[in-house]
């Protein structure tokens, strides 16, 4: 535990109390981490992307920032909710992106697919979405499933540390871990 672990515990209940002030404080001791965070969820997005990491930091910090009544049990589950609310900004912005190349609201006439020349860019939101929908669809069969790759893939947590956030044993966040790959993989592959 390192000397900010105590401190970080102290300011995690005193947002829960309401206290807007603690979540500023919290913020800038944990920042670091959600630099990391936000790095690990723009590793795979392309270089076409529009935010970069102290952008998905500062945009996570204000949808979080309205979630500190609900509370957050530690430093753990903190990262995890802060993991999240990452990754649904990211897909967020794909979706807005992928519907402005696509015309957005203008009338579309469809073209020939090998007449249109390729585009990484979009080839990554579009995968991006792809996972989404997947992963969505594997919360609905069972959501700690989904909660799992979320603190796994998008959040890098340890095994250990999906555990503590999530509240369960290790063994049940390995055995999960590989229930949704297994999932996902053949979802994907479809």
């Amino acid at each position: 535990m390192s000397a900010t672990e105590p401190q970080i515990a102290r300011l995690l209940a005193e947002c829960t109390s309401g206290d807007r002030y603690a979540a500023d404080r919290l913020f800038s001791l944990v920042y670091e981490d959600l630099r990391a965070l936000a790095h690990r969820h723009l590793r795979g997005e392309g270089a076409g992307h529009t935010l970069n990491t102290t952008a998905l930091v500062h945009e996570a910090y204000l949808a979080l920032v309205d979630q500190t009544v609900g509370g957050w049990r530690d430093r753990a589950h903190f990262l995890a909710v802060s993991s999240r609310a990452m990754r649904h900004i990211l897909i967020d912005y794909a979706r807005a992106r992928l519907t402005a190349k696509r015309g957005g609201a203008a009338i579309r006439v469809p073209l020939r697919e090998d007449l249109a020349p390729g585009d990484s860019d979009e080839q990554a939101e579009t995968d991006l979405l792809a996972l989404e929908e997947a992963l969505v669809e594997l919360s609905r069969h069972d959501e700690r499933l989904g909660r799992v790759v979320e603190c796994r893939f998008f959040g890098g947590m340890s095994v250990e540390e999906t555990a503590e956030a999530l509240g369960v044993g290790v063994r049940t966040v390995e055995r999960d871990w590989t229930r949704a790959k297994a999932y996902l993989y053949h979802h994907l592959a479809e």
